[in-house]
């Protein structure tokens, strides 16, 4: 059986952790920021774990993570 590829969108957007979660950035930090308060941009750049939800999905497209 051939080798699986990776999705390489998903592992410029996802990185794994030690316990396995899917650590990612938060989007709607890059531009247009004048309008947003500093409390919002400050919580955009905190990290956010993935929804156990979307595991299933992550593992497939990360195979080799």
């Amino acid at each position: 059986m051939p080798k699986m590829k990776t999705n390489r969108g998903a592992a410029k957007r996802f990185t794994v952790t030690g316990s396995g979660k899917f650590k990612l950035r938060k989007a709607n930090s890059s531009h247009i920021l004048t309008k947003k308060s500093a409390k919002r941009k400050r919580k955009l750049r905190a990290g956010k774990v993935a929804d156990k939800t979307n595991e299933k999905q992550l593992r497939q497209l990360l195979p080799y993570r």
